[in-house]
């Protein structure tokens, strides 16, 4: 057997480390880096943050859709490439900001006074700018994971997807990993502007590999028949395309957006998607600024090492994640679906130790570094199995589709975290002592009412979850 799916997998897992690195790059250099160019504070940041997620998550619900009509190879070509440019044009985001507020050079730029009417202008200015270059990024990102579950369903039998899953998920993971090893080096040698082009201009060497590489598994030079075989044995399982049809297009029924709702299996995937995003890209975005608040900066080294550490953690735990349903499957018997809820129920309660994260912080720096980590990991562990329940309820030509639905409620829980957080974190900092939560005063009560919430939502989410399927029911019909 030819086991071509698994480059195929490794580049879902590039690309998927491509898209996170991209995303890293404000938040590793905004504190120390863009802040002090152009005046922002934490609700500014916090308004880029969340209008990109909630963005992100409109354009997620047609992205899934563009995929399944555009097709994996056409659609992920245009989703990287969208991406890569917008990440680039961030690096002009101060030249221009200069040029509209009549400023010189970058020396004047930084003697603007901090409180005055043009740094204001400046700020309101860059702000305008960024979200510009974040609306593209985000118009591009949204394609990465409908293009890659979809492709992991192409290549992966159901007992497989979520492993395969777990190792392309990994590359949020990865990316998360490298980016403070990267990103602030380079901002800090080369300036922040480098920083996104460099990182940016990866996408466009992924696009060249990808369609030098991907076709079908039915249509791949690559694949043999007995990997063929393998890769389509739910269909011989099922009693659905015979081995005689196997190279025919055989994704089912067609679904449009407005009939995904009709299934609770729909629903499930929309809680698990909404409850929990929001946690992850919380982690993403804020934990560089939370070890700098802990007076670590990302531009020292102990600030990289923990960042390092943190995803360091992700990354392992939660490819072990993605293999422990197969082991449900395989050793116990159990369908895919109740091998991965079971799966997802273990996972839920990782992120639980987030409530710690800050009442230990005061101990030492590691504290909330590895209980952050423990969270973050029981999320690409719950992620990668959430993804692929997908498959195990819908047919492959509505998997996109359901992906983007899933994605943009996801994005809407993201939108709220961030917005809400920047606001949190800036009235906090405002009221100081005043403001109290669990004895926690100041900007860390504020973090600590975040974490609080992180704690409890994969729970809460499996609950309804469970609730809405209990038991596994997949969608024949259209």
């Amino acid at each position: 057997m030819t086991k071509f799916r698994w480059i195929i997998c490794s580049l879902l897992f590039v690309a998927t480390t491509v898209n996170y690195l991209d995303r890293q790059v404000l938040s590793l250099t905004w504190k120390d880096f863009i802040a002090l160019d152009f005046h922002w504070n934490d609700n500014d940041y916090g308004n880029i943050t969340a209008i990109f997620s909630i963005f992100y998550a409109v354009i997620s619900l047609f992205a899934g859709k563009f995929i399944d009509w555009m097709g994996t190879k056409k659609g992920y070509i245009w989703a990287i490439v969208i991406w890569s440019v917008g990440a680039c044009l961030h690096a002009a985001c101060g030249v221009v900001t200069m040029s509209l507020a009549g400023i010189e050079n970058i020396d004047a730029l930084r003697a603007v006074q901090k409180g005055s009417e043009i740094a204001l202008t400046v700020s309101t200015i860059s702000v305008w700018l960024f979200l510009g270059c974040r609306i593209i990024l985000a118009t591009g990102e949204a394609g990465n994971f409908p293009a890659a579950i979809k492709v992991t369903a192409e290549y992966f039998p159901k007992k497989d997807r979520a492993y395969a899953t777990s190792i392309f998920n990994a590359g949020a993971s990865v990316g998360a990993l490298a980016a403070p090893l990267t990103i602030p080096l380079l901002a800090k040698h080369m300036g922040w502007e480098m920083a996104f082009i460099i990182i940016g201009s990866i996408g466009f060497l992924w696009a060249g590999a990808w369609l030098w590489l991907y076709t079908p598994p039915a249509k791949s030079k690559y694949v043999n028949e007995e990997e063929l075989a393998y890769i389509e044995s739910d269909k011989a399982a099922e009693s659905e395309a015979k081995a005689s049809d196997a190279k025919a297009d055989n994704d089912g029924p067609k679904f449009s957006i407005l009939d995904c709702f009709k299934y609770r299996q729909t629903w499930a995937f929309i809680v698990g998607k909404f409850m929990t995003d929001g946690v992850w890209w919380f982690f993403l975005f804020w934990a560089p600024a939370y070890f700098s608040e802990l007076g670590h900066p990302s531009t020292s080294t102990t600030g990289q090492l923990l960042i390092f550490i943190l995803y360091a953690i992700v990354t392992a735990v939660s490819i072990v994640g993605g293999y422990l349903p197969k082991i449900f499957v395989e050793k116990l018997g159990m369908n895919p679906y109740a091998g991965r809820m079971r799966a997802m129920l273990i996972f839920a309660f990782l992120p639980i130790f987030a409530m710690f994260a800050q009442p230990l912080a005061s101990s030492s720096v590691w504290w909330p570094c590895i209980i952050i980590g423990l969270a973050g990991a029981g999320h690409q562990a719950w992620s990668a199995n959430l993804y692929s329940t997908i498959g195990d309820m819908f047919p492959k030509s509505a998997i996109a589709t359901i992906t983007g639905i899933g994605t943009l409620f996801g994005g809407l829980c993201s939108f709220a975290i961030n917005k809400f957080s920047g606001k949190l974190f800036t009235h906090a900092e405002e009221l100081g002592e005043g403001f109290t939560f669990f004895g926690v005063t100041g900007k860390p009560g504020a973090y600590m009412i975040v974490f609080c919430y992180c704690a409890v939502a994969y729970l809460i989410a499996w609950i309804i979850m469970k609730t809405l399927v209990p038991k596994y029911k997949p969608i024949v019909n259209a």
